[in-house]
């Protein structure tokens, strides 16, 4: 790890500095594991006046599974404090709808941080760490923009001159995993954005695997090593991760370990933390 990795730390959601913006400015639909539909701009009803969620501790018991799977990185407490200086514009009719339109937009700009940040933590990406820190700071100042300024980004174009990078560190890691070993049986359906829903994986060679985007929702990756692994932007929900060694994986957030189902067995980076169910469960 390197003294980038402390940048993680601007990158988690802070909800104490924050105007329970994810509570308000997202749509909440029954079918995407929530127990009924809110409108974007209204007040989840869970949300008390000092904006802290009444039922934190039990959000998967009470079927809030889609607040579990929402991570802001960090993006909460940038427009709360920053972009618009620690005044809440959430109830203001007039300000509401830029407040929460710059919301969503920073949140994309620091999930792109949180994978630019990780990638410098990263030896075979070294060729291009310039590029990398370059690229992240550039991120970072578009963060910095007013509101207005904000408001007219053109996400999708920042996202396209990142990934490349991304990309190339993904190929170079991987790549680094596998050396000297031999492809064995299975390989050949593990690729970005496959359809693996309930796949026991647990016999299948998954050291250095591509599984950008790929649906894992119930796979069973019980003991499996996933040492280099990418999984940017896969769907882990109830993966089955008891005993497996995701410590060398990358390009992997917190909200998609809390979706997954594991154990005090399973192995994380150093930069996820282990949920709090998971040892209960274990229990």
């Amino acid at each position: 790890m390197t003294s980038d990795d402390n940048k993680f730390y601007d990158l988690r959601a802070d909800c104490g500095k924050c105007f329970g913006l994810c509570c308000v400015a997202l749509y909440f639909s029954a079918s995407e594991g929530f127990p009924n539909d809110k409108e974007a701009g209204q007040s989840c009803i869970n949300l008390l006046s000092d904006y802290r969620c009444c039922i934190h501790d039990n959000l998967t018991k009470r079927g809030f599974k889609g607040c579990v799977a929402f991570d802001c990185f960090g993006a909460g407490q940038k427009v709360a404090q920053v972009s618009f200086s620690g005044n809440d514009c959430s109830k203001d009719l007039a300000s509401a709808p830029q407040m929460f339109a710059v919301f969503l937009v920073i949140r994309q700009l620091h999930e792109m941080l949180w994978y630019l940040t990780e990638a410098l933590t990263l030896q075979p990406a070294s060729p291009i760490y310039n590029e990398i820190r370059s690229r992240l700071d550039e991120v970072e100042q578009l963060t910095q923009r007013n509101p207005d300024s904000l408001e007219k980004l053109d996400v999708a174009a920042i996202r396209a001159n990142v990934d490349p990078l991304l990309q190339q560190t993904s190929e170079w890691v991987r790549a680094e995993a596998r050396r000297g070993k031999k492809a064995r049986p299975g390989r050949s359906k593990l690729r970005p954005h496959a359809d693996l829903v309930a796949a026991d994986l647990r016999k299948t060679d998954l050291i250095g695997a591509n599984l950008r985007g790929a649906c894992l929702i119930a796979a069973d990756l019980r003991g499996a090593d996933l040492n280099g692994t990418d999984f940017i932007g896969a769907d882990l929900r109830d993966a089955d991760l008891r005993g497996a060694d995701l410590s060398q994986s990358f390009f992997l957030t917190q909200v998609q370990i809390n979706t997954a189902k594991g154990d005090l067995s399973t192995k994380l980076p150093p930069f996820i933390d282990r949920p709090a169910h998971w040892c209960i469960d274990e229990g």
